[in-house]
Order: C-alpha cells, then structure tokens, then sequence
C-alpha cells in the first residue's frame, strides 16, 4: 500500500510531511499486562506480537523509513529458562509468519547484537529473512535481538583496536563518524524518536551511542495496548518539539 492510498485515524493530529525517519521502540509491559489479567507471563508476549504487527504495519503505511524494536536485550538471557525458550519460539513464528507481508510491503529486516547467542536456528531463520527481504526498499525493520547498548559499544572497541593493530586504521582518522561505523547499526541512521511504553522513564541500555540527539517519549500505556492511536499520539508530540541539535532556537549557532 502506498502512503498516497493511506489515511491514517486523527490524520489532523500529525504532518505526514514532518515525520521522524527514523522511530524506536522499548517495548516494555508484556509482564505486567499479564499479571495484572492474572495470566502466565507468555500471555503477555503474545498479545505483546499483536502490537508489533500493528504497529509495523502501521509505521511502513505513514512513511515511516526505519523501525527499531528492542526485542530481546542482553539482561533478558538472565530471565528463567522456560521463558526465554518461549520467547525464542514466538521470534521464530513471528518471522515464518510475517516474512509474506514484508516481502509483499517492501519492508526489509535487519537484526542488531549478539546474534550469534541466540539458538541456532532462531540465529539461521533471522539471517533466513534479512537475506530474503534484503532488496526491499520502503522500510527498514530493525529488530535488537540478544542486545545491549553498552556491549556494542565495547564490540566496537575491539573492532577498533583490531584496525589499528592491522594498520587499516590510523587513530589520527578516527573520529565520531568514524566510530559510529564500527556499530550494530553502521548504516543505518541514529532514531530521530525514540518511545518507552509501562511508564518507565529511562533508556535501558538501548542504543547508547545514537540516542545522543534523539527526542525521548515515555507513556505509562504497556506495550500489549499500545496500538495506532498510542503511535500517533507519540508522533504529535515529537512534532511539537523544536530540535536543535546543540544550536540555539531557529537553527542559529551563536
């Protein structure tokens, strides 16, 4: 569907011209939107994926470029067995699933962390998909798996030194922009919004490096509610905002 044939509910209450390109998600409540209907853990998770493909959905029809979901962060491995087996098994039917609507929708998915300490098959059925979907072009669906802020940025480090010690690095040429393309997310640009469902209010360790200029919005909604209407309500709210990146208002640096 083209953004031309979409109108989206409220359409009043955001510029379709002014959207960030690039939006990410903490996706936090799946827990306690289960305990609080008396429901086992995974009941959460479950309703949790019908928000992912809404909001997925949703995202690539306004124009959205990028979509970042924290997934599945390194803290998680610390969670019990079983929960993180089932976890493992609602990622693979997640993907099996929804690879026919990103191939039919032009989204492409990448995947960003530690893959390597996922199962092996959930590992194989991510690369699977960002190979299929690799030529797709109107949206970038980013999915943070076995991911923490802080781990890649150490990754980078080593990549870094390594460069240096292969002398395809020289440090005088290592700067900012540089560092950056030592990253998870080397070319893909930094979230120009970043969202928190629950009512937590901090970042959790999701993309330290790029959420240096990025406009931070929380809600106490759990992720398992939070749905169109809770995205466009995140939408009109970044674009109320004035960012200036360090300069004064009206663009000036003086």
């Amino acid at each position: 569907m083209k953004m031309a044939d979409f109108t989206p509910k409220n359409q009043s209450q955001v510029d379709l011209e002014n959207l960030p390109k690039h939006v990410a998600i903490i996706m936090d409540g799946n827990g306690r939107w289960a305990a609080q209907r008396h429901l086992p853990r995974i009941a959460g998770h479950r309703e949790g994926i019908k928000s992912v493909q809404e909001i997925v959905t949703f995202a690539r029809k306004i124009g959205i470029k990028t979509l970042t979901l924290y997934a599945f962060s390194n803290e998680n491995w610390h969670r019990p067995a079983k929960e993180i087996t089932q976890l493992m098994v609602l990622l693979e039917r997640y993907l099996n699933k929804e690879l026919k609507t990103m191939m039919e929708n032009g989204i492409r998915l990448r995947a960003i962390g530690q893959i390597d300490r996922l199962q092996k098959s959930v590992a194989k059925l991510v690369h699977k998909v960002e190979e299929e979907t690799k030529n797709n072009h109107e949206m970038d669906l980013v999915l943070a798996l076995s991911y923490g802020g802080r781990a890649e940025i150490v990754d980078a480090i080593k990549k870094v030194y390594q460069d240096l010690r292969d002398e395809t690095l020289s440090i005088k040429d290592l700067d900012e922009k540089h560092f950056s393309n030592y990253l998870y997310t080397e070319d893909i640009s930094d979230p120009d919004l970043m969202i928190r469902t629950s009512g937590e209010v901090r970042v959790s360790n999701f993309l330290l490096w790029q959420v240096a200029y990025t406009e931070l919005y929380f809600t106490k909604t759990l992720w398992p509610d939070f749905r169109e209407a809770d995205f466009l309500k995140a939408l009109h709210e970044y674009q109320g905002r004035e960012r200036r990146f360090g300069l004064v208002s009206g663009g000036q640096n003086h």
